[in-house]
């Protein structure tokens, strides 16, 4: 009979144990969570929009990478910082792709996708119940169980991003109070979890909320100042989140070397206070460099902007806003196709796509009803002039619906 040695590294792999494979509940890991989440959401706009890959090329590219990456955190047989929450911020992404497919492009309403990805997350959850008897994180042991709570995970995302935008959009909350309402419910559950609420239940319930929270507090640092954001832009927002993450996922890395992977029912390697402290400190970080990137509020005006410009939340020249600048952009456009410069035309339709998704946070609240009819009215236009072979005529019928669209709008106010 053959034996196998234990030096053998394959052998010793067998014979390592698969430890929890997901981080203690910390600070850190909340806040992780949020800025993780707030990538995700700005981005996949930067990508789609600024970039100007489209929904499909991004939504593909981003689904090889998160398969990737998933292959190799489903591989390991441990908690690794940088692979975890490498996959955490893809499925972010993912999961927003998700939602934003059915609702932009396949037009599901925000109730019934809301409502499908409720009735799957409680699938997963029974379905995960029954076979392993428990939902607790701190159990993620198995390679079945972290099957199960990876599938939960994306669900929430999803779930996060169609909740979300249904409270935002049929409210009209606006992505500044729907950043403090959100803050508010996961307090609410922090206190409830304090008054004996299951402490599984309490974390399931705030990981789906910090999801929308997530996607305000992005909304809030990158939209311009005159939608009443903070004028960061999607980039600049991304950068600043995704080095913030860095650095905690690194801090993460190294105390998980020094210390090992905490076991269910081990004491945390880090005394929590000490742990709200760095988290603390990575707030503060994300704070000061927002302050300090945002633009002056002296910078000149645009010539769509007057200098005593009211906040787009508050704007009464139509139902969602100020459409000047839309206007403009569109005049433009039709000039161009009425003197045949198509070419001219297709690139001041990359201005207006980057502007009407720039201003959607800001304007869809407002009037659901009305954002989507000149989405739409857009949409034709930029597939218009964007054709392999643009005509003219279809060219001129697309921007003459789209004027039609927002003049439309306009006199509603």
């Amino acid at each position: 009979m053959t034996t196998r040695s234990t030096t053998d590294p394959t052998a010793r792999r067998s014979l390592e144990p698969f430890l929890n494979k997901v981080p203690t509940i910390t600070a850190t890991f909340w806040l992780i969570k949020v800025l993780s989440t707030t990538v995700g959401e700005t981005f996949a706009d930067y990508l789609t929009v600024q970039v100007g890959l489209g929904w499909a090329v991004t939504d593909g590219a981003m689904l090889v990478v998160l398969a990737a990456v998933m292959f190799a955190q489903l591989r390991t047989r441990r908690y690794v910082p940088a692979i975890y929450w490498a996959t955490v911020v893809l499925v972010s992404i993912v999961g927003t792709q998700i939602t934003d497919l059915f609702t932009d492009i396949f037009g599901v309403s925000l109730y019934v996708s809301t409502a499908v990805f409720m009735v799957l997350l409680a699938i997963v959850f029974t379905v995960w119940w029954r076979e392993e008897r428990t939902l607790a994180i701190t159990s993620i042991d198995t390679p079945r169980r972290e099957r199960f709570y990876w599938g939960a995970i994306l669900v929430t995302f999803a779930l996060g991003t169609a909740a979300g935008d249904l409270a935002t959009e049929a409210l009209s909350l606006g992505f500044r109070n729907g950043a403090l309402i959100f803050s508010g419910l996961i307090l609410a559950v922090w206190a409830a979890k304090k008054l004996g609420l299951s402490t599984v239940v309490a974390f399931w319930i705030a990981y789906v909320l910090t999801r929308p929270l997530g996607a305000s507090l992005g909304d809030l640092l990158s939209q311009d100042k005159s939608y009443g954001g903070v004028g960061l832009g999607a980039q600049t927002t991304s950068i600043l989140f995704l080095l913030v993450i860095v650095a905690l996922v690194a801090r993460e890395q190294l105390v998980v070397r020094r210390h090992g992977v905490r076991t269910k029912g081990q004491a945390p390697a880090v005394h929590p206070a000490r742990d709200a402290a760095w988290a603390g400190s990575g707030l503060v970080a994300v704070t000061a460099a927002a302050l300090f990137l945002a633009p002056g509020a002296t910078a000149a005006p645009t010539a769509t902007t007057s200098d005593a410009r009211t906040p787009i939340e508050a704007d009464t020249t139509s139902p969602i806003g100020d459409l000047t600048g839309i206007a403009t952009i569109v005049d433009d456009i039709g000039t161009l196709v009425d003197s045949g410069d198509l070419a001219g035309a297709k690139t001041r339709a990359k201005d207006l796509e980057v502007a009407w998704d720039s201003s959607e946070a800001a304007m869809k609240p407002q009037s659901p009803a009305d954002w989507h009819s000149i989405d739409g009215a857009i949409d034709e236009t930029l597939t218009a002039v964007r054709a392999g072979t643009p005509t003219q005529d279809a060219c001129s019928t697309a921007v003459a619906a789209l004027q039609s669209s927002i003049a439309t709008v306009e006199g509603e106010a």
